[in-house]
């Protein structure tokens, strides 16, 4: 069975008049990026100034509404708390496509030092924390507003239909609330509005300015979280044979699980993670409390993996905790999962030329797996789908030493506004005019 990247060459070697057709940037993306490009850096700054939580993006959600309304477009609010979607209708028949953008913040303090850094709080798990930007989706809101501006002013000659999705709390729901692409679509995103294609792009910290990533097939992996409760019983920390520690059994659980990667999960086969992000237990030196609450995260590309890890771990926190005396409460997962995001192989064979016009064919290039995960796998779930990286670190910087996409001194250098705008621009185009033709 060939893998996908050999697919994707196959299919590529099958269209090379389309890949001819698109040698070039268009001339309409030329225009659009000349005439936008302080526009989407104002509105990019702006929004990174006003970062907000997932499931809290009422301000950016309005601002977002607004300018739709400003182009003449009638958007529909409150899907999914925040999100905000508008179509866009050409003037002539063709296909419906749909272009996504994320606008939650991460709870993490600003570090850059840049002028119009943010200075925001919010709540999040009972404390009060800085907001900020840290994964640049504040890019995407200003990409995705910029391309509905030049779509909007090419619509007369613009065959079919485009979906614009402004999405809230990729980044995942609060507590136990709900939210982001698969509650966009269960309140029915899709329902009246059916894309033939759905177009996705991400700003990337280990990807240098000026380039873009792309692969077809699996890209990121199955993101799942997990909540482990260790119940143990209180005792003065002079007396631990007076009660059960809930502390030494589930650092004993914690590097136990360990195992279940590193000794039961076939890593020959694909890559998987298992990472514990929070430990929280007691509250004073010397009185060994009640029980210990651990969450964490798993990360995945096969499904019966993932299946395997849920129940491993499960079975590794369970016994144990009955080793020292203890209970759990394991619940894993959470709550439901990211799944992978799996890149159409033909779609991305198609339009890989669209992008290597936009930054040369030598700018372009197939980076390997991501252990990072997306929610916009819930749209590609949905119909085939294209997701890609533009790179957000600037020259002079190596990419893998680079502050990451979540960190407090991410840094995006602004050059990938004009990249993304582009690519992004360039790919619905194409896409719009050959199903045109077609």
């Amino acid at each position: 069975m060939p893998s996908p990247r050999q697919l994707a060459c196959s299919l590529l070697l099958a269209v090379p008049m389309l890949a001819a057709a698109q040698s070039g940037e268009r001339p309409e993306v030329q225009a659009a990026a000349a005439k936008l490009k302080a526009q989407v850096v104002e509105w990019r700054r702006d929004f990174h100034q006003h970062p907000e939580l997932s499931n809290r993006e009422a301000k950016t959600a309005a601002k977002v509404a607004e300018h739709l309304r400003k182009l003449g477009l009638k958007p529909r609010t409150g899907i999914a708390q925040h999100g905000v979607v508008a179509i866009i209708q050409g003037g002539k028949p063709g296909p419906k496509i749909a272009l996504r953008a994320d606008m939650d913040a991460l709870p993490v303090t600003e570090q850059t030092g840049l002028a119009y850094a943010s200075k925001a709080t919010g709540q999040y798990r009972g404390e009060t924390v800085g907001v900020m930007h840290a994964c640049g989706h504040d890019a995407h809101i200003a990409i995705l507003l910029g391309v509905a501006d030049a779509l909007v002013a090419n619509r007369e000659q613009l065959p079919g239909q485009v979906m614009l999705i402004f999405q809230p709390a990729e980044e995942g729901a609060p507590g136990n609330e709900e939210g982001g692409a698969s509650l966009m679509l269960k309140e029915g995103l899709f329902a009246d509005f059916k894309p033939q294609a759905v177009f996705g792009l991400h700003v990337f910290s280990n990807v240098l300015a000026g380039k873009i990533a792309v692969r077809g097939g699996p890209l990121m992996a199955a993101s799942d979280r997990f909540s482990i409760k260790v119940i143990g019983r209180q005792t003065h920390g002079s007396a631990p044979w007076n009660g059960i520690d809930p502390i030494v059994a589930g650092a004993d659980l914690i590097g136990t699980a360990q195992t279940v990667v590193s000794r039961r999960a076939n890593l020959a086969k694909q890559p998987a993670v298992l990472s514990f992000g929070a430990i929280k237990g007691g509250i004073r030196y010397n009185i060994i409390p009640d029980d210990v609450e651990m969450v964490g995260t798993i990360r995945t590309f096969d499904e019966g993996m993932r299946q395997q890890i849920f129940a491993d771990l499960k079975n590794v926190a369970e016994h144990t905790a009955a080793a020292h005396g203890a209970k759990v409460e394991a619940q894993v997962p959470d709550q439901d999962g990211n799944p992978a995001t799996v890149n159409d192989p033909a779609l991305t064979a198609k339009m890989l030329p669209s992008l290597q016009a936009v930054v040369g064919a030598e700018n372009v290039y197939e980076p390997p797996l991501q252990m990072g995960a997306e929610d916009f796998s819930f749209y590609a779930q949905q119909a085939p789908a294209m997701f890609f990286f533009v790179g957000s670190t600037g020259p002079g910087i190596d990419p893998a030493t680079a502050p990451s996409n979540h960190s407090p001194q991410f840094l995006l250098d602004e050059s990938s506004l004009d990249v993304g705008l582009r690519a992004l621009l360039q790919v619905s185009l194409d896409y719009l005019h050959a199903g045109q033709a077609g």
